[in-house]
């Protein structure tokens, strides 16, 4: 009975705040709430006192929607979630519509949009084997954990999570493992109106082990599957649920309960439920229940680890000490580790990167990336072999063509803690991976996403490859540091930048064609964003300002306007985002109010016109032929833009 109460108490908890809110989604609530009372009272190995204790079991809501039911467990756990916090759902407060990391207590990732908590979770899994590989040591399993995750329909029709799904598979993860809250209803009706594919059978093809639930309110039929797939070592395992939406409510079974408060309808389900306490209202011996069954059990397991690690110590010292640095991961870049890297000829900044990424590699055991299938190309490349699942210490991971899932697996790598990743892709597919860079930004951590092929420039490729708008979009991201290096020292210090980082994401933009490099580039310039990189002599008649590859073009069109007599200053701006966080005496410094200034930029040129009303960009798709022909063709040489300076009044 206990038990009945139990997850009944998390329907109306999470049912009265959607309620209370006139806004969110019960179905879920109420048909997924056994499965994950099952999970939490008799799996999830959770210190509460600790919430970022490193071996504890990760739980991921990749069915974001259901927040209610996610902040009603939360606060019975014990957790930091009040019952005001309940009661101010989705309002200003704790308690946002969809989960938020790093806002609310217990919430393990942001999973807001279908698909990506679930590919977050998959990241998570490599990074524990990963840290296992690692730090494991004869019966010393300090890295031992689960990562689980609740999907709904929704979240298994997303394509970035099929992506992860297979990549999980291929890699055979068996700490993950997924419910699937499978309803057969969606938001407009029923999932066969537009999904008839055979989840056994599809997951089976992709090496996961599937398991089948056919009663959502069996908790114990629930805790056998898990334990089930807890033996399955070496594939993730998928577990099926069937349940009702919105089970209980006049309109059950229908997607009319899916994304809207049940309103009057909460009356009835009380008397269908046989629920006597008011809303918000929680009998003592539930409390008692979760604690004893999750905070206790927690704290006993973390207490039991305690000892393990204490043991570890004594006889891994150095061991020890190396998991201790991944943990604190409060390592900064060291620029003179990078100063035998070779400046005396033109070099494409995306190989710049590759020789930074390795040196790095070298030095950090922590940094581990890979990219979607193009090494080759973005030279974006991890150490020690590739990582796969007869050898989880390699630090390259292979992510195929996958750049949806890519940006969310290494947001679940970051988000696990111990590992600093990256991911490498051409930069016009930014935007496949825009939704994940954009929930690094929202997160607040510290994801570096390497692009490469950043302009017309590339080439032969063709527009469809040659980025024009992306620079504006990603730039136009609160909180994500776009940096665009124009040289080798650039690039060192934008690896730096982002390296150094705890809080906000970096995305390195690079070119595929050669530059010049350049002694007055340096770190100092790159991280306050915007800076003199070849001063006027006497008096200023105008300012070139541009960033990577366009540096170069602007130290050109310098040149020819001073054999006219022009007194010519050229501004780098890699980071837009840094400058602006500059105050107005260094900002005025640079780019002095009045001053007729020229921004260059083979990109569109939305981005520039908060610093100047004059870009010489591209506001058109480029050409297939080889970089040089494009670019003449669309005018970046110096003549063009020496001739445009001196049109503008």
């Amino acid at each position: 009975m206990i038990n009945k109460k139990a997850i009944n108490t998390i329907r109306f908890l999470g049912v009265d705040a959607i309620n209370n809110a006139n806004s969110g989604h019960p179905g879920i609530v109420l048909g997924a709430a056994p499965m994950a009372y099952s999970l939490f009272v008799n799996q999830l190995n959770i210190n509460i006192d600790n919430p970022q204790w490193i071996n504890r079991d990760r739980f991921i809501l990749s069915a974001g929607h259901g927040s209610a039911l996610l902040y009603a467990i939360n606060h019975l756990v014990g957790y930091d979630v009040t019952i005001d916090d309940l009661k101010r759902f989705r309002k200003f407060g704790n308690t946002p519509g969809h989960p938020e990391y790093g806002h609310t207590e217990g919430v393990e990732t942001t999973s807001g949009p279908l698909g990506q908590g679930i590919s977050n979770a998959v990241g998570m899994a490599i990074a524990e084997t990963h840290l296992a590989a690692r730090f494991n040591k004869d019966k010393f399993n300090v890295i031992d954990h689960y990562t689980y995750a609740i999907v709904g329909d929704g979240d298994l029709q997303e394509g970035v999570a099929m992506e992860a799904i297979s990549l999980a598979g291929h890699l055979g993860l068996g700490k993950l493992i997924v419910l699937f809250d499978s309803n057969d209803i969606q938001l407009d009706g029923p999932v066969e109106w537009a999904f008839s594919e055979n989840h056994k059978m599809k997951f089976e093809a992709q090496n996961w082990h599937y398991e089948f639930v056919k009663d959502g309110e069996d908790i114990d039929a629930i805790n056998d599957a898990i334990n089930r797939g807890k033996k399955v070592t070496d594939k993730p395992t998928i577990i099926e649920i069937k349940t009702v939406i919105g089970r209980g409510a006049t309109k059950e079974g229908t997607s009319s309960v899916h994304g809207s408060p049940l309103g009057e309808d909460v009356n009835n389900l009380r008397k269908n439920y046989n629920w006597d306490l008011k809303p918000f209202e929680v009998d003592e011996d539930v409390y008692n229940l979760f604690e004893d069954k999750v905070k206790n059990r927690g704290l006993k397991v973390y207490n039991k680890w305690n000892e393990l690690l204490n043991e570890y110590s004594k006889k891994y010292p150095v061991d020890a000490k190396l998991l201790n640095e991944f943990l604190v991961n409060d390592d900064l870049l060291d620029l003179d580790d990078f100063k035998d890297i070779d400046q005396s000829k033109k070099t494409a900044t995306r190989n710049i990167n590759g020789e930074v990424i390795n040196i790095i590699s070298k030095k950090y055991l922590n940094f581990i990336g890979g990219s979607a299938d193009l090494t080759a190309s973005t030279k974006a490349k991890g150490a020690d072999g590739h990582y796969n699942k007869d050898n989880r210490l390699g630090r390259n991971i292979n992510y195929g063509v996958r750049e949806h899932a890519m940006g969310a697996i290494a947001n679940g790598i970051t988000l696990h803690g111990g590992l600093k990743t990256f991911t490498g892709a051409f930069f016009a597919f930014s935007d496949y991976m825009k939704p994940a860079i954009r929930l690094a930004a929202i997160m607040d951590i510290p994801t570096t996403f390497v692009f490469t092929h950043d302009s017309v420039a590339v080439g032969e490729d063709g527009p469809t490859h040659q980025p024009i708008e992306q620079l504006a979009g990603l730039r136009s991201i609160p909180n994500l540091n776009v940096i665009r290096p124009a040289d080798a020292n650039e690039t060192i210090a934008a690896w730096k930048v982002a390296f150094d980082s705890k809080t906000t994401p970096t995305a390195l933009v690079l070119t595929r064609q050669n530059v010049a490099n350049y002694e007055t580039t340096n770190y100092e310039g790159v991280k306050r964003g915007a800076y003199i990189v070849s001063k006027e002599n006497k008096k200023i008649d105008g300012i070139l300002l541009a960033a990577g590859s366009e540096v170069e073009l602007a130290m050109n069109a310098k040149a020819l306007l001073e054999k006219e007599g022009l007194d010519i200053r050229v501004v780098s701006m890699p980071s837009m985002y840094s400058f602006d966080l500059q105050d107005e005496k260094y900002k005025n410094e640079v780019l002095p109010k009045g001053v007729k200034t020229l921004a260059i930029e083979m990109a569109h040129p939305m981005s520039w016109y908060k610093y100047t009303p004059n870009v010489y960009g591209l506001d058109r798709f480029g050409l297939s032929a080889d970089g040089n022909t494009v670019v003449e063709e669309l005018g970046f040489t110096p003549e063009k833009v020496a001739n445009t300076f001196k049109t503008i009044k």
